[in-house]
């Protein structure tokens, strides 16, 4: 169940069709699918890919997207310390960064214009789409990470982070 918590304010949303109306004013999608696939820990990606591609297919081809891969972070991942720290800089992407989450959990924040910082805790089921040029980062976790997603693409070249250097982002480690 996903949760979107504002720190500052001392707030969380945690239904559902709030937090899609709270993120939608923000141009953020949020939306979710079922998600009762289970996986063996070595599931290949394309059987993860073809348990979703009833949903997978028509999302892509409404958003004109073209390529999708699994991203597959665990206790295990060699380098996670560095990896955590790469996406833990406050960063924008040259395309939308879409992530839909088939198993674990990770928090997607955001800093945007007019806006209180705020995160948003995706799981199982969750998809979220941060639009173009959106600052936010990404944390699976200090410790035992846990996130298995399908990420979508225009071009997997638009995922490359383009890091602002604000270093809002300490406040909220």
């Amino acid at each position: 169940m996903a949760m979107l918590t504002i720190p500052d304010e001392g707030r969380v949303i945690s239904t559902a069709s709030d937090i899609r109306t709270f993120l939608t004013n923000y141009g953020v999608f949020f939306d979710q699918w079922s998600c009762t696939e289970v996986f063996a820990p070595d599931a290949s990606q394309e059987e993860i890919l073809a348990a979703y591609a009833k949903d997978l297919t028509p999302f892509m081809q409404q958003g004109g997207y073209k390529t999708a891969d699994v991203i597959s972070i665990h206790a295990h991942t060699e380098n996670y310390e560095a990896i955590r720290t790469k996406f833990l800089a406050e960063h924008t992407h040259s395309e939308d960064e879409i992530r839909f989450f088939v198993e674990g959990q990770g928090y997607f924040w955001f800093h945007l214009d007019g806006a209180p910082v705020f995160n948003v805790l995706c799981e199982q089921g969750d998809l979220i789409s941060v639009p173009a040029g959106t600052k936010h980062w990404f944390d699976a976790g200090a410790t035992n990470p846990s996130v298995k997603a399908i990420r979508v693409f225009m071009d997997s070249s638009g995922w490359v982070p383009e890091y602002t250097h604000s270093g809002i982002e300490k406040k909220y480690l």
